[in-house]
């Protein structure tokens, strides 16, 4: 039988004690994927007269859209919404999960964990 292998040394416990988030200052709806990319929780509220962000938290980022919610119609909606609030085109936007929930998960690309908290920070306050 070949001997056991050591285990690697513990890391100092006042160091583990202390997770280590690059997010901070961000809330827990968005959150940053490497390498470029960005995933924001979203709570659609389909069938509404017009779209606009409702509520910004940790849990998710309220939508409204504008839009029924059948044939994947308050899907494509979402995305054009969620587009033209961050100012990116339409192919950097998808659904990562939740195509047929209301809470969905919107992945955007080529933007930075900042740039998308600041934008919808901004958007959510106006309405």
């Amino acid at each position: 039988m070949a001997p056991a292998k050591k285990a690697k040394a513990k890391a100092n416990p006042a160091e583990s004690t202390q997770p280590v988030n690059p997010n901070n200052n961000f809330p827990t709806s968005i959150r940053y994927i490497p390498p470029s990319s960005v995933a924001i929780t979203i709570h659609a509220k389909p069938g509404s007269k017009i779209a606009s962000i409702t509520d910004f938290s940790d849990e998710a980022l309220g939508v409204q859209i504008d839009a029924p919610a059948k044939d994947g119609e308050a899907n494509a909606a979402l995305l054009d919404y969620i587009s033209s609030v961050l100012g990116v085109k339409r192919r950097q936007v998808s659904i990562g999960s939740g195509s047929k929930s209301r809470d969905k998960v919107v992945i955007v690309e080529e933007m930075t964990l900042q740039s998308v908290f600041d934008i919808l920070d901004k958007a959510s306050k106006s309405t």
